[in-house]
């Protein structure tokens, strides 16, 4: 599925599974569907020329006709779909092999006149669909290749981002400390007498509009390096690297390269030779700004010769890949809230005591749309400046900024600067980009829920073979962060992002454009509708925000989103929405719900969640009907298991299941493509053996219990572990348990080599098969033991992976001695735990946990009073990155009041020398 292209990427292999002889189309129909086979995949070849064109540089008609195709490739699409549904049935329901031979001889009959039926619509289906192609393509016979494919213009338009290299004063706000940093970090550790000095390089990276070329140009402007050779070269998009290496040397010596050079002698590697000519005895500081990509990045850097002279080189990027590879990466930060006031109220009023009183507050509105990004802040005031004596306009504005219906001059070229890094895109990320636009503004965006709805909607590719579906849409999430389109925000302990936020500029503007190409349709509860331009549009992705249900017609729909807390007492009018893949209900009000029946209708859906809907009503037998539905999200509501067994059989294609604590329903072994399944109940060992059949898991979070008699199955730990030693692409294992059941996961170490996230919640002791050497991946850990050695904690030490630990001690048995950390030991650790008596470290060696931002650890007050622990062995100064500490202050009932303060004054001590300040906690 593609933007542009709609479902045209897809038509082609579905329409050559209608050839298949058990079908049996008549000759003519056959031949039909090849020919239309055909010329789809020829206007697919030609609409993917036009994806790559920004709209501005294409022909209205050009554009019309793209959406004539993309809108019909849908319609097709759809009869496709339609058709093999009602050929090929729902799935039967296991049943005796012999009654269902005698069902089907009985039914065959009324089976073959119904498929004749279904067939002979198909025939006419295909005709119509000849037609209706037949007359898009007379439209398309107009123009040639040529005109399709886009061509600049005929006077070059000005690059918008050239007005920060020249600002006004009045917009250099607030950009003092950021430059003083930087410029810290360029000359820290300098010597200007000390020879063989290494060129230092610093990366700038952040998002379109933060401001990146404003604060290098101020940087380049006023540090003095008593560099001779100083030039500030932009590089942009789509670069000629020629003309870049050209500008360069022009800029460190126009006399030399303006007046009888001749450079068209040259070509991209003499150029880089007369560079480093050039520069291989001078000092130099060059700017590089606003690099796209790291291979051009690295064609210039080999330009630049690195002559240990000191040289500084700055270069700024949307990529954070790019910063990582340039090195010393800087990542700018929006401004405070207290420079964007004094930016805002100064471009309108003079100053914020210039602003009257009534405009405070939606002034305060327009200040947390911006989220300190200056472009917007400028964009905005600008706007309004001349609109300060009307509240009315100003929230009409307001109302209007992250809806995508805003239209002004000012807010064109924000977007047009933000549209940059949205064309940079390759087509399927441009898809999931604008599939964002569903949500509302400000909203937390999990990860996993717009993956799998990704997924659901044919937005993500197939790609390599080993890797799933949900992994390659996780690429396509972190590729939007590197790129700046989507900020994280939560992370998960492991250091991995659990959910995502869009700035209300960036939002802005894919609203703009998901409304001019018709690819989501949003209502607001204050009547305010993102609808398509054209009412003749048909809506396929509908969001509703705090709105009752729309008057519109929703028969083509295939996927809605209700964000409202409204109370739903009836969904009635989905029932007609045959075509729906997504269904995404979490969070709404289902309690007066009465029945979800109609569900069973839509047998196109691929994502059904109901998580955190309070539907107290029982899951109706006909879901086990939607063939192809591949997320079956029930989290945090009460289901009973009984009903979750009659639905399950059926679901062949699922690849998600999550409930809530819900004992294992019969018939799980029939899903062999789940990938994702948490959290289930696990009380028997026929039920532990189904879940050896599910070998495609990657993510499995269980509970072993006892029965419904509360009895303890003896066989439930073993036919677990036999489950578990096929289950070889398990990622992520969580396993709660009242026995130890992982001592005995030695003979599963083999299938647990791809893990990269490990929870035990009870075992005597650390596993032998916790080691280095088996568990190369594992970055997250968490363990509950009776007992800890110095030696586990030495193995655990040498997990090089791992990012984040919480060891605990549940009994009252002492680790034999308090440990110390090496020197080598938790070299990727961020957050660490160490909880339990005597669970102290008596202190850290230098190198030990570098990276270690989060440490949380418990004291037995005991131990102070008899010496064991004087607090100043830590050596909490051999930890560099320190944030914070959290500290469990055990046993405060057996020592004196002074004694506790006294510990806590010592290690409040610790935590002031260190040169991170660390903020610390105590908990008693």
């Amino acid at each position: 599925m593609d933007l542009v292209t709609g479902a045209l990427g897809k038509l082609p292999s579905k329409l050559l599974v209608l050839l298949r002889d058990e079908y049996k189309l008549q000759t003519g129909v056959k031949d039909q569907i090849r020919r239309l086979t055909r010329e789809l995949e020829s206007i697919h070849a030609t609409l993917r020329k036009v994806a790559q064109a920004p709209p501005d540089q294409l022909d209205e008609q050009v554009r019309l006709w793209a959406s004539d195709i993309r809108e019909a490739s849908y319609d097709m699409e759809d009869i496709i779909d339609t058709f093999l549904i009602r050929v090929d049935g729902p799935p039967k329901e296991p049943a005796d092999e012999a009654m269902f031979k005698s069902l089907m001889k009985k039914m065959g009959k009324l089976f073959s006149l119904s498929k004749s039926k279904a067939c002979h619509k198909i025939a006419g289906a295909i005709d119509v669909l000849s037609k209706q192609l037949e007359e898009v393509e007379k439209l398309r016979g107009r123009y040639t290749i040529d005109d399709i494919v886009h061509k600049p213009a005929a006077m070059t338009s000005i690059d918008p981002r050239l007005s920060a290299l020249y600002p006004k004063a009045s917009q250099l706000v607030g950009i003092d400390e950021q430059r003083d940093k930087l410029i810290q970090m360029l000359t820290e550790g300098d010597h200007d007498m000390q020879p063989n000095q290494e060129t230092k390089i610093v990366s700038v990276v952040g998002v379109g509009g933060l401001g990146k070329t404003t604060l290098v140009k101020a940087v380049y402007d006023k540090l003095n390096l008593n560099a001779p050779c100083k030039a500030f070269v932009p590089v942009g998009q789509n670069p000629d690297l020629k003309k870049v290496l050209k500008d360069i040397l022009i800029a460190l010596d126009k006399e030399s390269y303006m007046k009888g050079f001749d450079f068209n002698i040259l070509d991209e590697r003499q150029l880089i030779d007369e560079l480093r000519e050039f520069l291989k005895d001078k000092r130099y500081f060059i700017v590089i700004d606003d690099v796209w990509d790291i291979e051009s990045w690295k064609i210039i850097r080999n330009a630049l010769d690195d002559n240990s002279l000191g040289s500084k080189i700055v270069i700024t990027t949307r990529k954070h890949d790019v910063a990582d590879e340039a090195g010393c990466s800087y990542k700018l930060k929006p401004l405070t809230h207290k420079i964007s006031k004094i930016l805002f109220y100064g471009r309108i009023f003079g100053s914020e005591s210039e602003c009257p009183a009534h405009f405070s507050e939606v002034s305060e509105k327009f200040l947390k749309k911006c989220g300190g990004v200056p472009l917007a802040i400028v964009t905005t005031s600008s706007l309004l400046a001349n609109k300060s004596g009307n509240i009315k306009v100003w929230n009409e504005v307001c109302d209007s900024i992250g809806s995508g219906l805003g239209s002004n001059h000012n807010m064109e070229i924000m977007r047009k600067i933000l549209s940059l890094s949205y064309y940079d895109l390759p087509s399927h990320l441009k898809t999931c980009l604008l599939y964002i636009s569903i949500f509302p503004e400000d909203y937390e965006i999990e990860k996993k829920r717009l993956i799998w709805r990704w997924i659901a909607e044919d937005f993500v590719q197939h790609g390599e073979v080993t890797q799933s579906l949900y992994e390659l849409g996780e690429s396509y999430f972190n590729e939007l962060l590197n790129r700046s389109l989507i900020q994280v925000a939560d992370m998960l302990v492991d250091g991995t992002p659990r959910s995502c936020r869009v700035h209300d500029m960036v939002l802005e503007l894919i609203c703009s454009l998901s409304r001019q190409e018709n690819f989501v349709t949003t209502v607001l509860g204050d009547s305010r509708q993102r609808t398509p331009p054209s009412g003749s549009k048909k809506v396929r992705r509908l969001s509703l925000q705090n709105t009752a249900w729309p008057t519109m017609e929703i028969s083509k729909l295939r996927s809605i989103a209700i964000f409202s807390s409204a109370i739903f007492s009836s969904m009635t009018s989905l029932s007609c929405c045959h075509l729906l893949r997504v269904l995404d209900l979490q969070g709404c009000n289902l309690k007066n719900l009465p029945s979800l029946r109609f569900v069973g209708k839509l047998f196109h859906l691929r994502y059904l969640s109901l998580a955190y809907t309070d539907y107290g009503g029982e899951l109706p037998a006909e879901i086990g009907k939607l063939q192809f539905l591949q997320t079956l999200d029930l989290f945090w509501i009460k289901i009973d298991e009984r009903p979750l067994s009659n639905i399950i059989a059926g679901l062949r294609q699922m690849i998600c299941l999550r409930v809530a604590l819900t004992r294992l329903p019969n018939g799980l072994r029939c899903l062999t493509s789940l990938e994702h399944l948490r959290e289930v109940i696990v009380d028997s060992a026929c039920m532990a053996e189904e879940l050896g059949h599910l070998t495609q898991l990657r993510m499995l979070y269980v509970q072993l219990r006892k029965d419904k008699d509360g009895r303890w199955d003896e066989s439930l730990c073993t036919g677990f572990l036999r489950s578990l030693a096929k289950l070889h692409k398990i990622q992520k294992l969580l396993v709660v348990t009242s026995s130890d059941v992982a001592a005995d996961l030695e003979g599963s170490v083999e299938s647990l080599g791809n893990l990269s996230y490990l929870h035990i919640n009870k075992t005597t002791s650390l596993p032998t098969w916790i080691s280095p050497a088996s568990l190369l991946l594992l970055s997250y850990l968490r363990i509950t033991m009776v007992q800890v050695r110095t030696a586990d904690i030495r193995v655990l030490g040498m997990l090089q992976a791992l990012r984040y630990l919480h060891v605990e001690v549940s009994g009252d048995i002492q680790v034999l001695e308090r440990f110390i950390v090496s020197h080598d030991a938790f070299p990727c650790a961020i957050k660490c735990s160490f909880f339990g008596f005597s669970m102290t470290p008596s202190a850290f060696q230098p190198g030990a946990m570098p990276r270690l931002e989060e440490f949380k650890f418990s004291i037995r007050l005991k131990d102070f009073t008899a010496g064991k622990f004087i607090g100043d062995d830590l050596a909490l100064g051999h930890l560099p990155s320190l944030q914070s500490m959290r500290v469990d202050l055990l046993g405060e009932q057996d020592v004196s009041e002074e004694v506790v303060v006294e510990v806590e004054e010592k290690l409040k001590h610790k935590a002031d020398v260190h040169r991170n300040h660390p903020y610390i906690e105590f908990r008693k």
